[in-house]
């Protein structure tokens, strides 16, 4: 069984696992250019933002859930500020599919977070 198998049913975290592999093949990219410090920080905050997501799935609390989500929700938040400097920078590769499918997991986190709090 592999991961998309498994959480077939959770959107947050299909996209947050596939968005992770994307960013490993971004930073992967950024390596091979030594761009290293950049890359570092993208696939820490880029794969930290689905680790995240998935822990949240065992929170002990709602308050604990929510809690988990906006730790999620930091980490994309620096991955977007990281994505930025690629987009402005003109030795970088570009990334516009990447902040497009952040921008998605982004609207996912703060749609689920809303509703967790009203319930």
């Amino acid at each position: 069984m592999t991961f998309n198998e498994k959480y077939k049913d959770n959107a947050l975290l299909i996209k947050t696992f596939n968005f992770a592999l994307n960013i490993i093949d971004y930073t992967t990219e950024l390596q091979d250019q030594k761009k290293f410090v950049i890359a570092n920080q993208l696939l820490k905050s880029g794969t930290s933002i689905g680790a995240n997501s998935k822990e949240s799935q065992n929170a002990e609390s709602k308050a604990d859930f929510i809690h988990k989500l906006k730790i999620a929700i930091k980490e994309a938040d620096e991955t977007e500020y990281w994505l930025f400097i690629c987009e402005a920078h003109k030795a970088y590769p570009d990334c516009k599919d990447l902040l497009n499918e952040l921008s998605e997991i982004l609207k996912i986190l703060n749609k689920i977070i809303s509703t967790s709090k009203r319930n």
